[in-house]
């Protein structure tokens, strides 16, 4: 069968340095081809090459039997090829059903019709989101949903989805399994890449893999498994880092409560809910997307207020406390990393020093008002080091590293801070296998040097792994707490469902 797309000795070059080099890619009419390889791989680089979003240094892109060199993503996508990228390219200052068909809109539009429009097609996706929301006030699951349906609006011919399920539930993730297997019944061919190596293997028809920007193996689904996909990926093996099952003698016993809530509320999304966290310990809260699990710690690092009359209590060190903001949280050493990245973690234009300094001055740990270059570069550089952040120089942009590199990089400006507590949402969304690895490592040996860690994740094998006890949130409540010893995949969800 002729392929599609067709890509030969693709090989893009950043200040002289190759993303991907010499790589040979293509995909078949009504083909499912997942596209795996660690963050910095070049798997997003050669799918923008494909989307008409970067040009290639040199390589052939032939596209219908045809050599083509899409001058912009607009161009490609009017030929047929969209990207959903990872982080989301909406209007914010828009709502749903106009950045649906934003670029596609009828001369005379009724506002009243496109809206039922939008409603229809969102349904028809099984996406529960309301088209007259503005994209702003969405948060990262629904945004996605958003920038999916507006791909498959589009009816490209190929489609290509760049970690399309990291903010999902498993219920949605079976809804877009379905909707992928709808696209691929009609012909559609779909370029997967994720990090989620189970889902690869069980939605993809083929396995291409990269390591260091070049391919280093290719073929049939069936000739893959998690073993041989992680060691292509990193040439050698970590399951037994990331999926291990820990027995009663290997979790930490919890040292001095310094953290506790009682009965906090913040409208509908947070209800009457009470926990505490013990130095010394990784507490595990997992919970399904709108279980109020973000929204809980949020209101404990001072960035969403709780409600003012009964809202409930927080105390630290046995002392009553109500933040305002963050900066409050910060002083008395709590720190929150967050979800998203690219909204709230860093700034993107600036150098890790840069995004690193800020964190000092967040926390109000820098005297004087003279800022040293000197004192950023080695700032970077010791910060650097300990995470393990690659990078092509010292003074490249933040943007410019792949989701795990920025991933320390916000890591890096909570700890810098020193703090006492340490919440970390979803530390290891959009991040390869190695680099988990890596975070995890950083998580544990915080825990190991005595702080208090809150670990906010959906993804069970890193609750099971890494908590030293788990709560479940739902429905805007710790309803109930487990041993890891103890617990199970099923337990877990059955707790965050029932």
């Amino acid at each position: 069968m002729n392929p599609v797309v067709k890509m030969e000795q693709i090989t893009k070059n950043y200040r002289s340095v190759p993303a991907v080099k010499n790589v040979d890619f293509d995909i078949a009419e009504g083909e499912i081809h997942a596209l795996l390889g660690e963050n910095g791989a070049g798997k997003s680089t050669l799918t923008k090459v494909m989307a008409g979003v970067v040009s290639p240094t040199s390589g052939k892109l032939t596209y219908l039997g045809k050599e083509v060199q899409f001058a912009s993503p607009n161009q490609a996508l009017h030929a047929g090829i969209a990207m959903v990228f990872q982080e989301t390219s909406l209007v914010p200052s828009m709502t749903v059903a106009q950045n649906l068909y934003l670029g596609s809109e009828n001369f005379l539009n009724r506002l009243r019709g496109t809206y039922i429009s939008a409603q229809q097609f969102l349904q028809s996706l099984n996406f529960a989101v309301d088209p007259t929301a503005m994209v702003e006030t969405l948060g990262a699951a629904k945004r996605q949903m958003v920038e999916i349906a507006r791909a498959v609006h589009h009816k490209a011919k190929v489609i290509i989805f760049d970690e399309p399920t990291a903010t999902l539930t498993p219920e949605e993730k079976r809804h877009f399994f379905a909707l992928l297997r709808r696209l691929k019944a009609d012909g559609v061919s779909i370029v997967f890449i994720s990090h989620a190596l189970e889902e690869a293997l069980q939605i993809s028809d083929r396995i291409t893999i990269l390591r260091d920007g070049e391919k280093v193996a290719s073929g049939p689904t069936s000739e893959f498994d998690r073993e041989t996909i992680i060691a292509a990926m990193v040439g050698r093996t970590l399951s037994g880092e990331i999926y291990r099952h820990r027995d009663e003698t290997q979790l930490r016993k919890p040292g001095r409560k310094v953290l506790s809530v009682q009965d906090i509320s913040m409208g509908a999304m947070v209800r009457n809910t009470a926990f505490s966290v013990f130095e010394g310990q990784i507490t595990g809260v997992f919970g399904l997307i709108g279980s109020g699990r973000t929204e809980t710690f949020k209101i404990v690092a001072g960035i969403d207020k709780r409600d003012f009359l009964r809202g409930g209590t927080i105390t630290l060190d046995d002392k009553p406390v109500r933040y305002y903001t963050p900066a409050e949280a910060v002083r008395d050493g709590i720190v929150y990393v967050t979800e998203d990245r690219k909204s709230e973690g860093i700034f993107e234009t600036m150098s890790i020093g840069e995004n690193l300094f800020g964190g000092l001055l967040a926390a109000d740990k820098e005297d004087g008002f003279v800022i040293r270059t000197s004192d950023i570069r080695a700032l970077a550089e010791e910060w650097g080091k300990r995470l393990n952040i690659k990078t092509i120089n010292a003074e490249a942009q933040v943007v410019e590293l792949s989701g795990g590199n920025q991933q320390k990089v916000v890591i890096g400006k909570g700890l810098v801070q020193k703090p006492r507590i340490v919440i970390f949402d979803e530390p290891t969304r959009g991040v390869d296998v190695a680099a988990i690895a890596e975070i995890h490592q950083i998580i544990n040996e915080l825990a190991d040097a005595g702080l208090a860690v809150v670990m906010v994740s959906s993804y069970l094998p890193e609750i099971l792994n890494l908590s030293d006890r788990i709560l479940v949130c739902r429905q805007g409540r710790i309803v109930e707490e487990l041993s890891p010893a103890e617990a199970t995949e099923e337990k877990i969800m059955y707790a965050a469902v029932h």
